[in-house]
């Protein structure tokens, strides 16, 4: 922990990719409780731009974590932005040089590696804290708040339901770096769903998760289901481009959509003529490709079935082509239920009331609700773990490791029931 509680608390960036430059800007907004001191990037133009950006030293910038663990500890703390397969061989070095983690979620790429990371950061005696930004989001911090304080009782049941838009299947998990698994190492549900997964096991308390089952499968974005015309990219050999919801040339030319991902260094400043971009699509960008002929492998749409240890339970469902992008709960207690969607930025509590004329009494609460895609948890994140490492009272969306693991351990759990068509039974300790 920070040895002096007046000082910002200093990180190095590793993996300068959107998501580690996103948490890395409260600096930026809040310099007086967070430093950036270096980066860690093996792209030597995207490590240029980012040092720029956060005026870190020539001397301070690294291509490899191994470069950075040749040298006295920097800092006091990681962000760990790297992708999913990386995550656990590039946390295990830092935590055992003496550095806490902020780190992107999933944890791992397989339980096993997921307790490896545990163990290890209980043995060195740091704080890893797992970007679960959704527990951060005013509605479903408010939501834990009225779970916690007894307003609907004892969970009886819970759904969740993530709406993942058709332009945002496309981008990522299509055509994007978590279209394959033997690619990125996640399944589709721990690289999209390891938050709602999360959000189920943190909302239901002590409890936890005992039995597993789920379904799903690639159903659309297969090259036998590619519409009469499509061809191999949007924008060299496609008959049908001007009326297929999935033009490249709509989402990211025309509709300026996911910059970020398409664009090399887009979010750090670079940018490209109209005309580079358009030759970009049509030859070597991966973004160009029909989302028929790729080579994906996650699934498209998947269920979720949990029984925990209390005999209470929980279903989620990742839908991918929603029309529109939405995460959706509903909470069954004992004496009430709360049902909302997060980004109409109002939820319902609900609770039985036996009088002449009406069964339940309802209430609207609303919550405020950030554009970022997670609701206003990004940086609520980042300041939870600011006062984690000055040894502050931490924020109720925060808890330990150990309670993170759970809602990885379910996502292990659904690809194992799956795949094998089988319930799955977890066992702990």
């Amino acid at each position: 922990m920070s040895s002096n509680a007046s000082k910002p608390v200093s990180v190095i960036i590793v993996g300068a990719g959107q998501r580690s430059l996103v948490y890395a800007s409260y600096a930026e907004r809040y310099p007086d409780q967070l430093q950036i001191e270096g980066v860690v990037e093996p792209d030597p133009e995207r490590r240029q731009l980012a040092a720029e950006r956060f005026g870190i030293s020539a001397h301070n910038t690294f291509a490899s974590v191994e470069e950075l663990l040749d040298r006295a500890q920097l800092a006091d703390a990681v962000i760990n932005g790297t992708m999913d397969e990386l995550h656990v061989s590039t946390t295990l070095p830092l935590l055992e040089h003496g550095y806490h983690v902020l780190l992107e979620k999933p944890i791992g790429v397989t339980e096993e590696e997921t307790l490896e990371l545990e163990a290890a950061a209980l043995k060195y005696n740091r704080i890893v804290m797992i970007c679960h930004v959704l527990r951060y989001a005013p509605f479903y911090k408010k939501v834990k708040q009225l779970v916690s304080d007894g307003e609907i009782g004892e969970i009886l049941t819970m759904h969740t339901s993530e709406h993942v838009s058709y332009h945002h299947m496309a981008v990522s998990f299509v055509r994007g770096k978590w279209s394959s698994e033997a690619q990125c190492g996640s399944s589709m549900l721990m690289a999209k769903c390891c938050h709602d997964l999360d959000l189920v096991s943190w909302l239901m308390g002590e409890a936890r998760p005992h039995k597993v089952s789920s379904f799903g499968s690639r159903m659309q974005f297969r090259p036998e289901k590619a519409p009469v015309g499509a061809g191999s990219r949007c924008l060299t050999d496609c008959s049908i481009e001007e009326s297929c919801m999935y033009s490249a040339r709509k989402h990211y030319l025309n509709m300026e959509r996911w910059g970020f991902y398409v664009w090399n260094n887009y979010h750090l400043g670079m940018r490209m003529s109209e005309e580079d971009k358009l030759e970009s699509l049509r030859t070597d960008n991966p973004y160009g490709r029909c989302v028929w002929h790729c080579d994906n492998d996650v699934v498209d749409h998947q269920s979720v079935i949990i029984e925990f240890d209390n005999l209470a339970t929980a279903s989620h469902n990742m839908v991918g082509t929603a029309s529109r992008s939405c995460r959706i709960l509903h909470i069954i207690g004992t004496h009430g239920e709360i049902q909302g969607v997060l980004e109409d930025g109002y939820f319902y509590l609900r609770q039985p009331d036996p009088v002449k004329g009406r069964e339940y009494k309802e209430h609207k609460i609303a919550v405020d609700v950030a554009d970022d895609s997670h609701g206003g948890g990004d940086l609520l994140l980042v300041e939870d773990f600011v006062r984690a490492l000055r040894g502050e009272q931490p924020s109720i969306s925060s808890t330990t490791l150990e309670q993170s693991v759970d809602g990885h351990r379910i996502g292990f759990a659904a690809e194992r029931s799956r795949r094998l068509n089988q319930l799955v039974t977890l066992e702990f300790k």
